[in-house]
């Protein structure tokens, strides 16, 4: 038996409107108006199928395409009554791409094929209008000239030009007849002039070099480009098709016109008519900008009769499509035509706003307005953002670590932020060369932060996205200078006091101010994300670490803190000094003599957080970095000690001189106070404690300190360090419980590899909870566990489970250990590269690793459930707040994700989409 054939071509009254991935969404459409009775100009659709297949076989058409076509082209000749090629009633026709998914403006179209200089004469004496059919011509030569032949632009534009100057014409339509003419013998001496050969007359090579050229710009670098930035893959596009439609003319004269409309406005998502058209006009006139277009509703008054027939085809089209639609239309002679329609593209805001609006008036579900954003787009309106109309060119770009937009005068270290701030209360923005915990208090102060080292998971990144501050980090373009106050970025020099503005969005730095749009929750995103709590079964909790924190994340949602992380409690500038004495202290009785005065502290941070997320659970993380992340560098404390060291010489000197001139003073007979410069004990003093910090520094010297002295094994060894803390939260929970405050504190042990670990830690919380139930009178309400960050936990999660009431996953360290990345080295060396050859699809710090990250997880979920049941399981790193991941979380069986507060939106729009793709 013979194998049937591939078809190749569809007419569009036989082409599967549904199948845009065949026809793609120009032709699915094209063939599904007709269908349903639209004015469409007849045509046919050469399929995606025909497109690969010629990309994979040298630029090689597959085998009876062109038959197919010309057997199409026959059939569009008995409808139309015209003949392609005709030199008395000629067939003219359209070439346009278009793939699965919109790509505006990416893919090439050529108008007003077939003509040649014989149907030129066949279009004058069939409409009459001389003008009209070289005006036809001329545009046909240089789109032809352009993406069939290869022409630059400039070749046809610099002569257009010097003929409208010439005439004094400033728009097309002011040309006459005669110019045309000569515009037209122009176009055609330059193509010959460019391509060594004349101007093809046959219609049927006119055609073929139009087809091969459509399907050639699939891999063309617009193409391509667009498709990386949006991240379009395969599955969703591939391939263009090729959609041959007869040429309907809207610059025959003035009852024609041709325009774009929008079915809503796409700005706004206001239900209101939007669009633009031009009179007498082609619609690239309309597309390109060459002409000024009149506002849609301007042809109320223009084309009463046309205009209504319009507001017809807008409701037919969203009713039928149950979608905003983006449509361009064609008046010939007073007949609408419909030349395409697709899914229009809108900001976020008028995604949210249509999405509501089109379920309560019944053309969509709430499943379906859900389905129909993308939850990462919700940080639109969310953060405030850079104005799309600003004209600005960025000075240096970095990784878009936090979003939003902001603009500040520069500070180069976070002492002289919190200095600048309380003399002069002007916005700031923290230049640094990478920051530290001991950085906080600058980022409370700054309205952003930029970094020349790092990456989207550095210090900065996850600190800026907790506090929902714009964060630009690893901008390797920025040379800064900390001692200079000074930074470079090429021959640009910026000090300390410029203005610069940065759009954490984007990764893109400005020099002075940028204007930015402030962000809105509106009551549309309230409305469409309480559908989404209806549907998720995943829980959206929020990373946060004080209370300022938790109020904002409660503002975006969340339903708890599945991660507070209780070193950023350590690092406000008045309690920095106790914990350096904690860290250099030489005995466990100074050592306990500091953390007797954190303790009151801490509590009282407890209190406060777990008052204002009151009732729902909080997870507080023991310390966990190394503690020697808290004190200065090695080379800062020698800088430092240098310095001081001049300073007591300078002082020696400045006592010599006093008491020489008080000598001399007394001689004379008159004794005359002589001022000091201050006390040379207080820099021996400095000296000292400087000279005791830099022995610490030394001591607590790590190799790796990623996989050293840090976490649980920090606890071990320093036992007193954490019993401070979780005494603070068990007397921090009675004394909420004593209010008739409902509280659900969890204390998390981080980095664990063995269940002996988590038995230590467990019997110090133990004796710690006898000790508050006695002196509280009451047994605090707390759960205990784990935080899933070693590869070896994962893989030991039955033991990990019989100690531990809850497992969370810090995806950021276990992505780390799992593919031994460092992330900072990673995304600043070779990620972006692995991405590029196709080693890795994605960032696995941004993207969970589902093959291996997620098999880990996995594994632990199911072996930690075998062992309990419904055990609460969650994931707290970063990854918590990024959609694809969310939706690996749902599919294993998670029990909450946690993300930071401006994340929390996003992680419950795609916990929904998760669930709902789920069932």
């Amino acid at each position: 038996m013979t194998k049937q054939a591939t078809t190749y071509v569809y007419s569009f009254t036989e082409g599967d409107g549904k199948n845009r991935q065949l026809l793609g969404g120009k032709g699915a459409n094209l063939c599904e108006m007709t269908q349903i009775g639209l004015n469409v100009p007849p045509g046919y659709t050469i399929t995606t199928e025909a497109c690969l297949s010629y990309l994979e076989n040298d630029s090689t058409y597959p085998d009876g395409l062109m038959q197919e076509v010309k057997e199409q082209m026959v059939a569009l000749e008995n409808v139309t009554g015209k003949g392609f090629g005709d030199a008395h009633n000629p067939l003219l026709v359209s070439v346009r791409s278009g793939s699965a998914m919109s790509m505006p403006g990416m893919m090439d179209t050529i108008l007003n094929l077939g003509m040649n200089s014989d149907t030129l004469q066949g279009e004058i004496e069939q409409t009459g209008d001389e003008r009209f059919a070289y005006d036809a011509y001329r545009r046909f030569i240089q789109l032809f000239g352009k993406v069939a032949l290869g022409i630059e632009d400039e070749y046809f534009d610099e002569p257009f030009e010097a003929i409208k100057k010439r005439e004094g014409v400033k728009e097309d339509v002011g040309l006459s007849t005669d110019n045309l003419k000569e515009i037209a013998t122009l176009f055609l001496e330059i193509v010959h002039a460019q391509t060594g050969r004349s101007f093809p007359e046959d219609p049927y090579e006119q055609l073929d070099l139009a087809i091969k050229a459509v399907l050639g710009s699939w891999s063309g670098k617009r193409a391509v480009d667009y498709r990386r930035e949006f991240n379009i893959t395969p599955d969703q596009a591939n391939g263009t098709a090729v959609n041959i439609c007869t040429m309907v003319f809207g610059n025959r004269g003035d009852d024609c016109a041709t325009g774009v409309a929008f079915t809503r406005n796409p700005g706004t998502g206001e239900n209101m008519f939007y669009g633009e058209y031009l009179v007498n006009a082609q619609g690239e006139d309309v597309v390109a900008g060459i002409r000024t277009p009149k506002p849609i509703a301007q042809m109320a008054d223009e084309m009463p009769d046309l205009y209504r027939q319009l507001e017809e085809l807008r409701s037919k089209l969203e009713k039928h499509y149950s979608e905003i639609q983006d449509f361009e239309f064609t008046i010939e002679k007073g007949i609408l035509y419909c030349l395409q329609t697709r899914n229009g593209k809108m900001n976020t805001q008028a995604m949210v706003r249509t999405s509501v609006e089109l379920v309560a008036e019944g053309l969509i579900s709430e499943e379906e307005a859900l389905m129909r954003i993308a939850p990462e787009s919700l940080e639109q309106m969310l953060f405030p953002r850079l104005d799309p109309d600003a004209d600005a060119t960025p000075l240096a770009a970095g990784l878009p670590a936090s979003p939003g937009a902001a603009c500040g005068h520069v500070v180069f270290d976070a002492d002289r932020a919190v200095a600048q701030k309380n003399n002069n209360d002007r916005p700031l923005i923290l230049l640094r060369e990478e920051t530290k915990p001991e950085d906080i208090h600058g980022f409370f102060v700054s309205e952003a932060i930029l970094t020349s080292r790092g990456g989207k998971t550095s210090h900065a990144a996850v600190v800026a996205r907790g506090m929902g501050k714009p964060c630009v980090a690893g901008a390797d373009g920025i040379e800064v200078d900390v001692m200079a106050r000074r930074a470079h970025i090429g021959d640009v020099v910026i000090k300390e006091g410029d203005v610069i503005t940065l759009d954490g969005t984007t990764g893109n730095v400005y020099l002075g101010v940028v204007d930015t749009v402030e962000a809105e929750f509106s009551e549309e995103l309230k409305t469409l994300l309480s559908w989404a709590d209806e549907r998720a079964r995943l829980k959206v909790m929020a990373n946060a670490d004080v209370p300022e924190d938790a109020e904002r994340a409660l503002k975006y949602g969340a339903m708890g803190i599945g991660l507070c992380r209780t070193e950023r409690m350590f690092n406000a500038a008045e309690r920095l000094p106790i914990v350096l004495e904690m860290i250099v202290a030489d005995t466990l009785e100074q050592r306990q003599s500091a953390l007797d005065r954190l303790l009151p502290i801490q509590r009282q941070d407890f209190i406060e957080l777990f008052t204002t997320m009151s009732p729902n659970a909080v997870t507080v993380r023991l310390l966990d970095p190394p503690i020697h992340e808290f004190l200065p560098s090695e080379n800062q404390l020698i800088d430092d000690l240098v310095q001081l060291k001049h300073l007591k010489d300078t002082m020696r000197g400045s006592e010599v001189l006093s008491a020489t001139l008080s000598l001399l003073s007394a001689q004379n007979g008159v004794l005359k106070p002589i001022q000091q410069l201050a006390d040379s004990s207080l820099v021996d003093e400095a000296i000292e404690k400087k000279e005791a910090i830099l022995k610490k520094v030394r001591a607590l010297f790590e190799v790796n300190p990623m996989l050293g002295h840090r976490g649980v094994r920090l606890g071990i060894t320093f036992p007193e360090i954490y019993a401070m803390q979780i005494r603070a939260v068990l007397e921090a929970a009675c004394e909420c419980q004593k209010k008739g405050i409902e509280v659900h504190p969890e204390i998390m042990i981080p980095q664990v590899c063995t269940a002996e670990e988590l038995r230590n830690i467990k019997v110090h919380v133990e004796k710690i909870r006898k000790e508050v139930q006695q002196a509280q009178g009451m047994d605090p309400s707390f759960k205990f566990g784990t935080m899933m960050e070693v590869v070896r936990a994962c893989l030991r999660a039955e033991q990990l489970a019989t100690e531990a009431e809850f497992f969370s996953f810090g995806t950021n360290d276990l992505t780390q250990a799992t593919f031994s990345f460092s992330r900072e080295d990673a995304e600043n060396k070779f990620l972006p590269m692995y991405s590029e050859v196709g080693i890795l699809q994605n960032n696995p710090f941004e993207v969970l690793d589902a093959n291996g990250v997620g098999k880990l997880m996995e594994l632990a979920v199911n072996w930690g459930r075998s062992v309990k049941p419904g055990m609460k399981i969650g994931i707290c790193g970063e990854h918590g707040g990024h959609p694809a991941s969310i939706s690996f979380c749902h599919k294993i069986g998670l029990s909450y994700v946690s993300c930071s507060g401006p994340r929390v939106p996003i992680a419950r729009l795609a916990a929904a989409q998760a669930a709902l793709l789920d069932s």
